[in-house]
């Protein structure tokens, strides 16, 4: 398949709907946390760790997993971490305990981290070099579609027909794309897979360039003060806005509308200037949440601060994934599942901070306070990344800000 077709490619479908999954996966276990916790006999906070044990597998198989593979033909990895999540999630579909249950949320999340790190990689290599971003913006939109239309589907799903039928369906959707990647997505080479790297020696040496690390910083505060606003985003509807807790979910589905247009939309400003796009996002984001908080006790500014900041959150994805992709563009496989596990450290540190707010007493609008704040530290971090490239020479990240030719 040529990268300078310009219809989109087949193969980038594959990768949204395998996305697609994954998110589902993530997310719709919180709608349905009570029956789980009812049928296993366990209490809400124990139950709970269903969640968080999801995410600290997210965090290490995003980079530990990616490294054990770096080796390998992407293709074949892809396939093999979709087989894990079929695994994982039929695990869950017919868990007997709650350990099992567990069993299958780690197995199906160890595939998480390292199937967006290498999608990414893959489908970035499917256009032609002016379109990556929007590339992977496309693959994302999986993940935002499985918040907009995903998880209300399989919480309703959930509720009438016993929480184990979403699991099952999800294990379905996994076999569905299983079938997609090994059809649309084209076959490479060992060598094209280690793209000259020399396996994980040269993907390790990737982190000796400090814009890599940088972005990883960037991609935990950036994304993380999002995150951080919105996991206590219920309280704040509820107890400032003033919403039933009946219309949460629908006002939810907003902010997932917010989050599939932000995420394409970003793709595409990315394509034109990466580094314009990330400063112009995280300071409307700031914006965003600064203007949430002061105006949260008005149901329709609520709502327009909703999709707001749904929009700019997820417009920092692509260009965040392409920014730490083009600073290790040699061996970019294992930085850009780095970069994954660093979106979910920044949703821990996010909600953390949010948390111990509200836990001080500073009310249901400081999470978005907080949220303002790391954003904003995000913002300084990058523009003084920026700064640092413009001083070590050209680059192809940043030189639409440094003003050198790509």
């Amino acid at each position: 398949m040529s990268v300078r077709q310009k219809s989109m490619p087949p193969g980038l479908i594959a990768l949204a709907l395998g996305a697609f999954g994954i998110g589902l996966t993530e997310f719709v276990i919180m709608g349905l946390l009570p029956d789980v916790a009812a049928d296993f006999a366990v209490t809400e906070p124990v139950a709970g760790w269903l969640i968080s044990g999801y995410a600290l597998s997210v965090a290490v198989g995003g980079v530990a997993l990616t490294a054990a593979v770096t080796r390998l033909p992407r293709k074949p990895v892809l396939l093999g971490l979709m087989v894990l999540f079929i695994i994982g999630n039929l695990l869950s579909a017919v868990a007997g305990d709650y350990a099992v249950m567990m069993a299958g949320r780690i197995v199906a999340a160890l595939c998480h981290g390292a199937f967006f790190g290498i999608g990414a990689v893959v489908a970035a290599g499917l256009v032609a070099p002016a379109r990556r971003a929007g590339a992977i913006a496309m693959m994302f939109a999986g993940l935002t579609t499985a918040n907009v239309l995903g998880v209300p589907f399989g919480t309703f799903l959930g509720q009438h027909f016993g929480w184990r039928s979403t699991f099952w369906a999800i294990t379905g959707i996994g076999v569905v794309a299983l079938i997609g990647l090994a059809l649309l997505v084209p076959g490479r080479g060992t060598a094209d897979a280690q793209t000259s790297t020399g396996g994980l020696r040269g993907e390790l040496r990737a982190f000796a360039h400090p814009q890599v690390w940088l972005s990883l910083v960037v991609t935990i505060l950036g994304f993380g003060g999002m995150f951080g606003a919105f996991t206590y985003i219920a309280y704040t509807l509820t107890e400032v806005s003033g919403f039933a807790t009946g219309t949460v979910p629908w006002l939810l589905v907003l902010f997932g509308v917010g989050l599939f247009a932000g995420n394409l939309l970003g793709g595409r400003a990315a394509d034109v200037s990466l580094s314009r796009t990330l400063v112009t996002v995280l300071a409307a984001l700031t914006v965003v949440l600064v203007g949430f908080a002061l105006t949260a006790t008005s149901q329709t500014l609520t709502i327009a601060s909703l999709v707001l900041m749904g929009a700019f959150g997820f417009a920092t994805v692509p260009p965040l994934q392409m920014r730490i992709m083009r600073y290790a563009h040699q061996a970019p496989t294992l930085a850009s599942g780095a970069n994954i596990a660093a979106f979910n450290l920044g949703n821990a540190f996010g909600a953390w901070i949010g948390g111990v707010t509200i836990a001080a007493g500073l009310g249901y609008t400081a999470p978005i306070w907080a949220g303002a704040a790391i954003t904003l530290a995000g913002l300084v971090v990058l523009l003084g990344a920026i700064r640092l490239a413009r001083r070590s020479g050209p680059t192809t990240a940043d030189s639409d800000l440094v003003g050198s030719a790509a």
